[in-house]
């Protein structure tokens, strides 16, 4: 099996079906598709159960209890046996041809374990997600790849969504899941995997990324400390005590980080 497709969901009743059918049509076929669906309290776990009974590539699992995004995605790539993890979020979509794309570049470069794209947003507040993301996406665009991007991240999270990433799954062994901040559980397992190998970005905009008041991101409200990259850093120090760059980079990432905070807090901002 080349290629495992995971969509974690929860009361998405309204999206699941589109994302369903935008992994089914796919032009490269050689993949499983796993559902976790996390105790949704809707109709979305008889949805998908409706297309898992009418096509064999589809494997379900269902939490009895609300687990949150960390063990739920965690439980899928456990049972994952495709050589590589593409997340989609249950009301995103891809394009047709995002996992044979993918995998074309898989081939083209064996130092690559991470793929990811631009996106198209679809959805609410279009204008101010394009604006918020820009510079964001600029600095995608301009970066050479392959490229070793561990020391990228302890500013932004430039990868935009779940829904670009395409990963070899064995860079998910010993990867802590544990994150201080569920929302921001994808920066902090990227910074480890980044630890491991190399990154590609497509300029390509492969994902529809949906923009809506209910998203996991936002349905919440803000989110307040954004240190869970530190936290990241910091179990990779604890394997590498005598990295002394590494010190260095997480006293002046935090510093950073900090000053951010204070600016914002006294002038506004995100």
């Amino acid at each position: 099996m080349e290629v495992s497709v995971i969509i974690t969901s929860y009361n998405y009743e309204k999206y699941i079906k589109e994302a369903i059918d935008s992994v089914l049509n796919q032009t490269f076929q050689d993949f499983e598709l796993i559902i976790i669906d996390d105790a949704s309290t809707d109709s979305s776990y008889q949805i998908i159960s409706e297309y898992a009974a009418k096509n064999d590539k589809i494997k379900v699992i269902r939490n009895t209890e609300n687990q949150g995004l960390a063990c739920s995605l965690q439980m899928a790539i456990l049972s994952a046996s495709g050589n590589w993890i593409a997340i989609l979020e249950s009301d995103d979509v891809w394009d047709l041809d995002y996992l044979e794309k993918k995998i074309d570049i898989s081939k083209q470069y064996s130092s690559v374990g991470f793929i990811y794209n631009n996106v198209e947003f679809s959805g609410d507040n279009l204008d101010y997600a394009k604006q918020k993301f820009s510079k964001l996406i600029e600095r995608n665009i301009n970066r050479k790849y392959p490229k070793n991007m561990f020391y990228v991240f302890g500013f932004e999270n430039p990868v935009l969504t779940m829904s670009s990433v395409f990963i070899k799954r064995d860079l998910f062994k010993s990867v802590d899941f544990n994150t201080p901040i569920d929302k921001l559980l994808d920066w902090y397992l990227y910074i480890q995997i980044a630890r491991k190998t190399d990154f590609y970005y497509v300029d390509e905009k492969l994902t529809k990324w949906r923009q809506h008041e209910k998203s996991y991101i936002n349905a919440d409200g803000k989110i307040k400390f954004k240190f869970a990259n530190i936290c990241a850093y910091i179990e990779i120090l604890k394997s590498e005590p005598l990295n002394i760059k590494l010190l260095f980079y997480i006293l002046y990432s935090t510093f950073k980080m900090c000053l951010k905070r204070v600016r914002n807090y006294l002038f506004g901002g995100n």
